[in-house]
């Protein structure tokens, strides 16, 4: 179903046949272009105020529109009327969740009607971290995987929770290992977390003992060739990959890229990128084709990334109100004890859940006035660019992919990264350590745009932005980007992406 489709049923919703309603708006939405259904809903819910399956779409409507409050408050209107029913049950506990309010018993009460969901036990674990119960999120996690190790969406929730709280992430992957050394899985399973840590010497252990067990899968050998780059053994890294079969996806040609550009080959990254670039659909390998070009001198980085005309800082100090009580919220949010596996974050802690999605009017402000500056900066962008992944025809609808805010502590830094799989990125800085005029000429924790000082040492950055109180910083999802350290205090921001609209 393409826009205009989606956009004909929704003007034709049969608003006095909740039935069909119903089920037109579901097909709707699963055709990914629902911003117009939002009037319609509504007024179908006004006309049936009874009816918990338009209560459902609502909600579902609402979710997907990031609008926090109404997706909460649909859900709690269609458990009310259907309370048996398990979908809407867990659709209301995490639609609470993310909203901000407290969530156990609602996953409680989900997960009673439906045992066997693993994603409600996950959520349960994810509502006892935001209610303080840490503690007992990990001693039910450790319970169920005790039980059933081979739980691998368990195993990553573990891990990460573990990560946070400060403890070996690790830990429960290696002990259900020793209970069953040759499931191919949780080696896999082993290898990513000590991965997503940054502890690349456990990975590359974890590799060997993989070997040892289960043999030379390409996916092993492939995994061991990144783990091998990573620590910067190229002449090894160069035998595991020499030694599988072309890349047959974006991913691996991805992974493979990377390693030839930390070799210093970025000739034959690009000439393994190039056929590849049109059918990158999650946009994976644009990020290293454009070190590839920049390394090699060749003029197409200039036409990707543009950063005179696609960085973009708005100061939005007034709109934005009071910083320090806007501050103060934020520091509320943050639980954890230590930086996200996986994640950018060195020396800090960053919020779960999409933050722009909660229903409290600092954040429901905040995200209005972020919004507005995004509306200004697509509306300044550089026109269509056939092949350009920021240059797009469609640039509507405007969607929050994710939203999170970080808090860095003294040293606290963000390594080089980019996040492919969103449109457009961001900084806003909120509060800020107080900076000498000598730490201002040392661009202390200042953001730097276009560096990848761990593949690529000597690259220059494309722009260099100094953080000030207020200010948001907008760049295409795509482009590199990290910050420099600074010596003392806090560094409080917020960040999301926008998605990528629709092109059909």
């Amino acid at each position: 179903m393409n826009r205009q489709d989606a956009d004909d049923i929704t003007r034709s919703l049969p608003l006095d046949d909740p039935d069909a309603a119903f089920r037109a708006g579901i097909a709707v939405l699963r055709s990914g272009h629902f911003e117009a259904l939002t009037g319609p809903v509504r007024e179908a819910t006004r006309r049936h105020p009874a009816n918990g399956r338009l209560w459902q779409l609502r909600g579902l409507v609402a979710r997907a529109l990031g609008l926090g409050r109404e997706a909460r408050d649909a859900f709690a209107r269609a458990a009310a009327i259907l309370p048996n029913d398990p979908l809407i049950a867990h659709s209301h506990a995490r639609a609470a969740l993310e909203a901000g309010d407290p969530a156990v018993a609602l996953f409680e009460q989900a997960a009673k009607l439906a045992p066997a969901d693993g994603s409600i036990l996950q959520g349960r674990a994810a509502a006892q971290l935001a209610a303080g119960a840490a503690t007992q999120a990990l001693a039910d996690l450790e319970a169920i995987l005790r039980r059933n190790p081979l739980w691998l969406d368990g195993q990553r929730t573990l891990a990460r929770i573990y990560g946070q709280q400060g403890h070996p992430p690790a830990a429960a992957v290696a002990a259900a290992l020793e209970e069953l050394p040759e499931q191919a899985e949780l080696h896999r399973e082993h290898i990513a977390v000590h991965l997503e840590a940054h502890d690349l010497d456990a990975a590359a252990a974890a590799c060997a003992a993989a070997f040892a067990r289960i043999g030379r899968p390409a996916w092993l050998v492939a995994l061991a060739a990144h783990v091998e780059s990573e620590l910067g053994r190229i002449e090894a890294a160069d035998a595991l990959f020499a030694s599988l079969p072309d890349p047959a996806d974006a991913g691996a040609v991805s992974v493979r890229a990377r390693h030839l550009v930390r070799a210093n080959r970025p000739d034959a990254a690009a000439a393994l990128i190039e056929p590849w670039i049109a059918r990158d659909e999650q946009r994976l390998l644009w990020p290293y084709l454009s070190l590839a070009w920049r390394m090699i001198d060749d003029p197409r980085w200039q036409w990707l990334e543009r950063p005179d005309a696609l960085v973009r800082t708005f100061d939005l100090g007034d709109a934005l109100g009071d910083l320090e009580a806007l501050a103060q919220h934020l520091r509320g949010l943050h639980s954890a004890l230590a930086p996200p596996l996986d994640q950018s974050v060195r020396g800090g802690t960053q919020t779960d859940g999409n933050l722009l999605v909660r229903a409290s009017p600092p954040i429901e402000a905040l995200r209005t006035t972020l919004l507005a500056a995004v509306d200004a900066y697509i509306a300044a962008l550089p026109p269509a660019d056939r092949g350009h992944p920021t240059l797009l025809a469609q640039r509507d609808p405007v969607r929050i992919a994710g939203a999170w805010s970080v808090r860095l502590a003294s040293e606290g830094f963000h390594t080089d990264h980019v996040h492919s799989q969103g449109w457009i990125s961001s900084a806003l800085y909120i509060a800020l350590p107080d900076q000498s005029a000598e730490g201002a000429q040392r661009n202390e924790g200042w953001l730097s745009l276009g560096e990848a000082r761990d593949l690529v040492p000597g690259l220059a950055p494309l722009r260099l932005i100094e953080p000030r109180p207020g200010r948001l910083v907008l760049f295409p999802s795509t482009m590199w980007h990290g910050t420099r350290p600074f010596p003392a205090g806090e560094r409080l921001t917020v960040a999301f992406d926008i998605a990528r609209p629709p092109q059909g």
